[in-house]
């Protein structure tokens, strides 16, 4: 399955979760590599999956044509950990499962599979388990980090101990590793691995007035290789987050699970794009605004406030709403819109001055029931900017006489005291006030 870049980078935008879910996703990947996996990895547009780099250790040295020669890592090479390291009947079964699932992806395999971490939970007996690969083949690029073997969780069901879906463990620190799995029928155990790295959690997040995302983050405490904690249950939307200091979604931890929770079916119907330009925005962003927003927006932290730390989401069903304009003092504009799924929608406003960072200059949430859905003040007198899809629009100040201002958006002057707005689908036009 592969990800076109708009899709890539709107995950991000969401996260971020998500996949989900900072707008980098697509750089991040090339910087800290792409994993091959042995099962394919349900990373889709509309889930951010935000991860983090996971160091396996130890050393890695290859013979000619990459076969191994000499593979260390903790994940082989340590003991067993968890208060069921000693329980050899549950690691027989442990083991026993990691091989019918090791014969079902057809991998050469070396060695003995290694049970890193075995522990009661609440939800019952779980696991993490690791195995060398035979061969070495490069697995990620930029940086050309080699696959040293295959690593997942065992969860418990009723029929015994369940492998989740493995992924590739690699010779370097790279981006991906799963470092958590959401347990029970609840999914409301949630199982944190220690890879030696202090641990940020977060029980759940909520929006402020302005659309910003807040949440709480508490240190994570490990005890004999793992931490179990108990969260709020996680059937249909992920409201955990994980992530190292600083908390971010770049340092953020991933949840194995995460995707067949957002998206048990392995579906989702691609979210509706809907762009308008403005009258003179050509004279601030030339031919390619949407270039621009690529690497003057998503490539920094302009919505890091209005992204969720750490957090794995899908992609929301509403519409996605550009606009791209120019202020009367002939900065850029742009509107853009977010949402997570199930969530109410956020429009966040950015300006900038050519070659200058954007800033967030006004956001609040849509209500796409509502005559205008959009109608976000600008500072420093630069206008009112409103929206309704495929709307026609007009504005007036106090009782003068009514201004032709376009369909779907348009950037009102300051002074504007009403909007009439008549819908895509024609019928009695709609006054709001847009002076409060």
């Amino acid at each position: 399955m592969t990800i076109e870049e708009r899709e890539v980078r709107g995950v991000l935008r969401r996260v971020t979760d998500d996949l989900v879910g900072p707008p980098t996703l697509l750089d991040d990947v090339r910087r800290g590599g792409r994993r091959r996996l042995r099962r394919r990895r349900a990373v889709l547009a509309a889930v951010c999956a935000v991860v983090v780099a996971v160091p396996v250790g130890g050393a890695l040295h290859l013979a000619d044509g990459g076969a191994a020669a000499e593979v260390a890592s903790p994940l082989f090479d340590k003991p067993t950990r968890g208060d069921l390291a000693g329980d050899g009947a549950y690691l027989r079964q442990v083991r026993e499962a990691w091989r019918q699932q090791a014969r079902q992806l057809g991998g050469d395999f070396r060695g003995d599979p290694h049970v890193v971490w075995a522990g009661n939970t609440p939800a019952g007996p779980a696991a993490y388990v690791a195995q060398r690969t035979v061969d070495n083949p490069v697995v990620s690029w930029p940086d050309s980090a080699r696959e040293i073997g295959l690593a997942a969780f065992v969860e418990p069901t009723a029929a015994g101990p369940r492998v989740m879906t493995p992924e590739n463990l690699v010779d370097a620190s790279t981006h991906g590793s799963w470092q958590a799995a959401l347990l029970g029928s609840r999914r409301d155990v949630l199982v944190v691995l220690d890879t030696g790295h202090a641990v940020e959690f977060s029980p759940t997040f909520r929006y402020a007035a302005d659309g910003r995302i807040e949440r709480t983050f508490q240190r994570v405490a490990f005890r004999d290789g793992a931490a179990v904690l108990l969260v709020p249950p996680q059937r249909d939307r992920v409201t955990v987050a994980l992530a190292r200091k600083p908390v971010s979604a770049t340092t953020a931890v991933h949840i194995a699970n995460a995707n067949e929770i957002l998206l048990p079916d392995r579906q989702a119907s691609p979210q509706r794009s809907v762009t308008y330009t403005l009258p003179g925005a050509e004279r601030v962003w030339g031919d390619s605004p949407a270039a621009q927003v690529g690497r003057n927006v998503y490539e920094t932290e302009a919505l890091a406030a209005y992204v969720d730390p750490g957090g794995t989401h899908r992609e929301g069903e509403a519409p996605h709403l550009v606009v791209y304009g120019a202020t009367p003092d002939g900065r850029q504009l742009l509107l853009e819109s977010h949402q997570y799924y199930g969530d109410p929608t956020r429009a966040i406003a950015l300006l900038a001055h050519a070659g200058a960072p954007f800033q967030p200059v006004a956001s609040g949430f849509i209500d796409w029931n509502a005559p205008l859905p959009v109608r976000l003040r600008l500072p420093d007198g630069q206008g009112v900017l409103v929206a309704a899809e495929g709307a026609a629009l007009s504005y007036r100040v106090g009782a003068g006489e009514w201004h032709d201002a376009g369909r779907g958006a348009a950037l009102l002057p300051a002074d504007a005291t009403e909007v009439r707005v008549t819908a895509a689908a024609g019928g009695t036009a709609t006054t709001v006030r847009v002076d409060s």
